[in-house]
Protein backbone atom coordinates (compact mmCIF):
# COMPACT_ATOMS: atom_id res chain seq x y z
CA UNK A 1 0.00 0.00 0.00
CA UNK A 2 1.22 3.51 -0.79
CA UNK A 3 0.71 6.64 1.28
CA UNK A 4 0.69 9.27 -1.48
CA UNK A 5 0.67 9.70 -5.26
CA UNK A 6 4.30 10.76 -5.64
CA UNK A 7 7.14 8.64 -7.06
CA UNK A 8 4.82 5.81 -8.05
CA UNK A 9 6.59 3.20 -10.17
CA UNK A 10 5.09 0.90 -12.79
CA UNK A 11 4.62 -1.80 -10.15
CA UNK A 12 2.33 0.32 -8.00
CA UNK A 13 0.32 2.25 -10.61
CA UNK A 14 -2.68 -0.12 -10.27
CA UNK A 15 -2.69 0.20 -6.46
CA UNK A 16 -5.48 2.63 -5.63
CA UNK A 17 -5.35 2.19 -1.84
CA UNK A 18 -3.79 5.17 -0.06
CA UNK A 19 -2.80 4.50 3.54
CA UNK A 20 -2.07 6.89 6.38
CA UNK A 21 1.40 7.96 7.47
CA UNK A 22 1.70 6.41 10.91
CA UNK A 23 4.96 6.63 12.87
CA UNK A 24 5.23 5.39 16.45
CA UNK A 25 7.68 7.72 18.29
CA UNK A 26 8.53 5.03 20.86
CA UNK A 27 9.81 2.65 18.20
CA UNK A 28 11.29 5.08 15.67
CA UNK A 29 14.81 6.46 15.12
CA UNK A 30 16.12 9.10 12.73
CA UNK A 31 19.15 7.97 10.71
CA UNK A 32 21.20 10.72 9.05
CA UNK A 33 23.48 9.27 6.39
CA UNK A 34 26.84 10.76 5.36
CA UNK A 35 26.12 14.45 5.94
CA UNK A 36 29.87 15.02 5.97
CA UNK A 37 31.91 17.97 4.76
CA UNK A 38 33.43 15.99 1.90
CA UNK A 39 30.00 15.39 0.39
CA UNK A 40 27.94 18.48 1.17
CA UNK A 41 30.35 21.42 1.50
CA UNK A 42 30.59 23.50 -1.67
CA UNK A 43 34.21 23.36 -2.94
CA UNK A 44 36.23 26.49 -3.54
CA UNK A 45 36.88 27.41 -7.17
CA UNK A 46 40.25 28.94 -6.36
CA UNK A 47 43.43 27.45 -7.85
CA UNK A 48 41.51 25.07 -10.14
CA UNK A 49 42.40 24.27 -13.71
CA UNK A 50 39.73 25.14 -16.31
CA UNK A 51 38.77 21.46 -16.50
CA UNK A 52 38.53 21.14 -12.71
CA UNK A 53 36.51 24.36 -12.50
CA UNK A 54 34.07 23.17 -15.15
CA UNK A 55 33.55 19.87 -13.35
CA UNK A 56 33.01 21.62 -10.01
CA UNK A 57 30.51 24.04 -11.53
CA UNK A 58 28.50 21.07 -12.85
CA UNK A 59 27.63 20.36 -9.21
CA UNK A 60 26.27 23.83 -8.44
CA UNK A 61 22.58 22.77 -8.53
CA UNK A 62 23.38 19.96 -6.10
CA UNK A 63 25.03 22.29 -3.60
CA UNK A 64 22.18 24.79 -3.99
CA UNK A 65 19.71 22.07 -3.03
CA UNK A 66 21.89 20.89 -0.15
CA UNK A 67 22.27 24.38 1.31
CA UNK A 68 18.74 25.64 0.75
CA UNK A 69 16.68 22.52 1.39
CA UNK A 70 18.48 19.40 2.59
CA UNK A 71 20.48 20.83 5.49
CA UNK A 72 17.57 22.95 6.84
CA UNK A 73 15.18 19.99 6.67
CA UNK A 74 17.66 17.69 8.39
CA UNK A 75 18.05 20.30 11.11
CA UNK A 76 14.27 20.55 11.47
CA UNK A 77 13.89 16.79 11.80
CA UNK A 78 16.82 16.44 14.21
CA UNK A 79 15.42 19.20 16.43
CA UNK A 80 11.97 17.58 16.43
CA UNK A 81 13.31 14.12 17.28
CA UNK A 82 15.45 15.54 20.07
CA UNK A 83 12.54 17.54 21.48
CA UNK A 84 10.50 14.34 21.69
CA UNK A 85 13.29 12.31 23.27
CA UNK A 86 13.55 10.14 20.14
CA UNK A 87 16.76 8.52 18.93
CA UNK A 88 18.92 10.42 16.45
CA UNK A 89 21.65 8.30 14.85
CA UNK A 90 24.35 9.27 12.37
CA UNK A 91 26.23 7.17 9.83
CA UNK A 92 29.43 8.32 8.22
CA UNK A 93 32.09 6.95 5.91
CA UNK A 94 35.41 6.64 7.75
CA UNK A 95 38.08 3.99 7.30
CA UNK A 96 40.17 2.65 10.17
CA UNK A 97 43.46 2.17 8.32
CA UNK A 98 45.33 5.22 7.06
CA UNK A 99 45.84 3.61 3.68
CA UNK A 100 42.17 2.65 3.48
CA UNK A 101 42.72 -1.02 2.82
CA UNK A 102 39.78 -1.84 5.12
CA UNK A 103 37.38 -0.11 2.70
CA UNK A 104 34.87 -2.06 0.67
CA UNK A 105 35.44 -2.43 -3.07
CA UNK A 106 33.02 0.34 -4.07
CA UNK A 107 35.06 2.87 -2.07
CA UNK A 108 38.30 1.67 -3.64
CA UNK A 109 36.95 2.02 -7.16
CA UNK A 110 38.55 4.56 -9.48
CA UNK A 111 36.66 7.69 -10.48
CA UNK A 112 34.00 9.48 -8.46
CA UNK A 113 33.49 6.72 -5.90
CA UNK A 114 37.17 6.43 -4.98
CA UNK A 115 37.26 7.75 -1.43
CA UNK A 116 39.88 7.76 1.31
CA UNK A 117 38.65 9.20 4.61
CA UNK A 118 40.84 7.99 7.50
CA UNK A 119 39.48 8.34 11.02
CA UNK A 120 39.87 11.93 12.22
CA UNK A 121 40.12 13.51 8.77
CA UNK A 122 38.32 16.90 8.90
CA UNK A 123 36.62 16.25 5.56
CA UNK A 124 34.99 13.16 7.04
CA UNK A 125 33.38 14.95 9.97
CA UNK A 126 29.63 15.53 10.12
CA UNK A 127 28.88 19.17 9.31
CA UNK A 128 28.58 21.47 12.32
CA UNK A 129 24.95 22.38 11.55
CA UNK A 130 23.98 18.76 12.24
CA UNK A 131 26.62 17.73 14.77
CA UNK A 132 25.72 14.86 17.14
CA UNK A 133 25.16 15.83 20.77
CA UNK A 134 25.41 14.02 24.10
CA UNK A 135 25.27 10.25 23.62
CA UNK A 136 23.82 10.20 20.11
CA UNK A 137 25.18 7.21 18.24
CA UNK A 138 27.53 7.64 15.29
CA UNK A 139 28.28 4.49 13.30
CA UNK A 140 31.38 4.35 11.13
CA UNK A 141 31.09 2.46 7.87
CA UNK A 142 33.40 1.43 5.07
CA UNK A 143 30.46 0.30 2.92
CA UNK A 144 27.56 2.12 1.28
CA UNK A 145 24.98 0.53 3.57
CA UNK A 146 24.98 1.72 7.17
CA UNK A 147 23.90 -1.78 8.21
CA UNK A 148 26.18 -4.03 6.23
CA UNK A 149 29.44 -2.77 7.68
CA UNK A 150 28.33 -1.93 11.24
CA UNK A 151 26.44 -3.31 14.23
CA UNK A 152 23.59 -0.85 13.63
CA UNK A 153 21.01 -3.60 13.18
CA UNK A 154 21.85 -4.96 16.63
CA UNK A 155 21.85 -1.46 18.15
CA UNK A 156 18.39 -0.73 16.76
CA UNK A 157 17.10 -4.09 17.89
CA UNK A 158 18.49 -3.63 21.41
CA UNK A 159 16.76 -0.25 21.70
CA UNK A 160 13.40 -1.59 20.57
CA UNK A 161 13.45 0.32 17.29
CA UNK A 162 11.47 -1.17 14.41
CA UNK A 163 11.04 1.95 12.27
CA UNK A 164 13.74 4.17 10.77
CA UNK A 165 13.37 7.62 9.20
CA UNK A 166 16.24 8.07 6.73
CA UNK A 167 17.86 11.25 5.38
CA UNK A 168 21.22 12.15 3.86
CA UNK A 169 23.37 11.74 0.77
CA UNK A 170 23.69 10.44 -1.84
CA UNK A 171 20.17 9.16 -2.44
CA UNK A 172 21.13 6.69 -5.15
CA UNK A 173 24.20 5.39 -3.34
CA UNK A 174 24.64 5.20 0.44
CA UNK A 175 21.09 6.26 1.23
CA UNK A 176 19.65 3.70 -1.17
CA UNK A 177 21.98 0.95 0.08
CA UNK A 178 20.98 1.71 3.65
CA UNK A 179 17.25 1.79 2.89
CA UNK A 180 17.43 -1.54 1.07
CA UNK A 181 19.40 -3.16 3.90
CA UNK A 182 16.94 -1.87 6.50
CA UNK A 183 14.03 -3.27 4.51
CA UNK A 184 15.80 -6.61 4.11
CA UNK A 185 16.22 -6.71 7.90
CA UNK A 186 12.43 -6.09 8.26
CA UNK A 187 12.59 -2.51 9.52
CA UNK A 188 9.85 -0.11 8.45
CA UNK A 189 11.52 2.71 6.55
CA UNK A 190 10.41 6.27 5.80
CA UNK A 191 12.68 8.11 3.35
CA UNK A 192 12.44 11.91 3.48
CA UNK A 193 12.49 13.17 -0.11
CA UNK A 194 13.47 16.78 0.69
CA UNK A 195 16.08 15.83 3.30
CA UNK A 196 18.14 13.66 0.93
CA UNK A 197 19.71 14.34 -2.45
CA UNK A 198 21.41 12.65 -5.39
CA UNK A 199 23.85 14.35 -7.75
CA UNK A 200 21.03 15.56 -10.02
CA UNK A 201 17.28 15.98 -9.81
CA UNK A 202 16.89 13.37 -12.55
CA UNK A 203 18.79 10.75 -10.56
CA UNK A 204 16.92 11.79 -7.42
CA UNK A 205 13.49 11.29 -8.98
CA UNK A 206 14.50 7.98 -10.52
CA UNK A 207 15.91 6.53 -7.29
CA UNK A 208 12.99 7.70 -5.16
CA UNK A 209 10.62 6.04 -7.64
CA UNK A 210 12.62 2.80 -7.55
CA UNK A 211 12.72 2.68 -3.73
CA UNK A 212 9.21 3.91 -2.97
CA UNK A 213 6.53 1.46 -1.81
CA UNK A 214 8.90 -1.52 -2.05
CA UNK A 215 11.78 -0.73 0.29
CA UNK A 216 10.32 2.32 2.01
CA UNK A 217 7.65 4.99 1.85
CA UNK A 218 8.86 8.29 0.42
CA UNK A 219 7.42 11.29 2.25
CA UNK A 220 8.53 14.86 2.85
CA UNK A 221 9.70 16.68 5.96
CA UNK A 222 6.38 18.34 6.64
CA UNK A 223 4.50 15.04 6.39
CA UNK A 224 6.92 13.39 8.76
CA UNK A 225 6.65 16.22 11.30
CA UNK A 226 2.87 16.17 11.08
CA UNK A 227 2.76 12.41 11.66
CA UNK A 228 4.92 12.79 14.77
CA UNK A 229 2.68 15.52 16.20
Amino acid sequence: MRVNDRYVSFYYEPDEDIGKIEIDPKKTALLVVDMQYVFVQRPSLENLSPKERANTERWSPFYDKIENTVIPNNKKLIDLFRSKGMEVIFARITCHKKDGRDRSLDQKATGFNELLLPFGAPAGEIIKELSPVDDEIVVTKTTDSALTGTNLRLILYNMGIDTVVVTGVLTDQCVSGTVRSLADESFKVWLIEDACMAATEEIQRHELTVLNNIYCHVINTEECCEALK
